[in-house]
């Protein structure tokens, strides 16, 4: 039977047995306490299921609907415990696009909009970069407003988790042309924070970090600090 854990906001989380030990307290459970309040708030109640596998084994996270909550199904198997705990972090910015507000899209969409004209090539992570180029790819796919609807998202989900990341614990950037410069993420950034507050104890930059803007930022690793 799977051990089921109350976890911050009200939400469950239902642990397969032979899951690691310290999944849940090292790594998921002070990953979601990062969790702002309002963006827990605005994604509702949540049912989280970690398991060792899914039906295919190439896919390692889905996410459902359902009338009194949203299941959200991570499956550890060969993944670092780290990944798994940000793979559940980008199931929540998956989750979170889809009930963001008019106001809120049409603001990520300007940011990105900015960043496009700006020559930016690099993204936050694989994935979102992967989109960005199917949609730039030419003058026809520019136009397509599916390939920009799925880059946005894309994008976000991938900003929102490491948002939130950047909130759970210290983390270094790496470098590199097809990473985001360090200015469009920070500006990324300071949107979510700007919607979605930290909770008291919890701050989005170092002390001294928030003047700063040097290097470039894409997927981050721990710190190990």
């Amino acid at each position: 039977m799977p051990e089921a854990l109350n976890t911050p906001h009200g939400w469950r989380l239902d642990l397969a047995p032979e899951a690691p030990a310290d999944l849940a307290s090292d790594l998921l459970l002070p990953a979601l306490r990062a969790v702002p309040a309002a963006m827990a708030a605005r994604l509702g109640p949540c049912r989280i299921r970690v398991v060792s596998s899914l039906e295919r084994p190439e896919i390692s996270s889905r996410w459902r609907r359902r009338q009194a909550e949203t299941e959200i199904t991570i499956a550890f198997g060969e993944l670092d415990p780290h990944d798994v705990a940000m793979e559940l972090l980008v199931c929540l910015g998956q989750l979170l696009w889809e009930v963001t507000r008019q106001e809120e899209r049409a603001a990520w969409l300007e940011q990105l909009s900015r960043e496009i004209e700006a020559g930016v090539e690099g993204e936050i992570d694989e994935q979102a970069l992967e989109a960005k180029q199917r949609l730039l790819a030419g003058a026809a796919s520019a136009r397509s407003r599916k390939r920009l609807q799925q880059y946005a998202c894309t994008g976000f989900a991938a900003t929102a988790a490491e948002y939130l990341h950047c909130l759970w614990h210290d983390v270094t950037i790496r470098t590199g042309p097809e990473h985001l410069p360090a200015e469009c993420l920070r500006a990324r950034l300071e949107l979510l924070a700007r919607w979605f507050p930290p909770n008291r104890g919890y701050r989005l930059f170092a002390a001294g970090e928030a003047q700063r803007g040097t290097g470039s930022a894409g997927p981050s690793e721990p710190n190990p600090a």
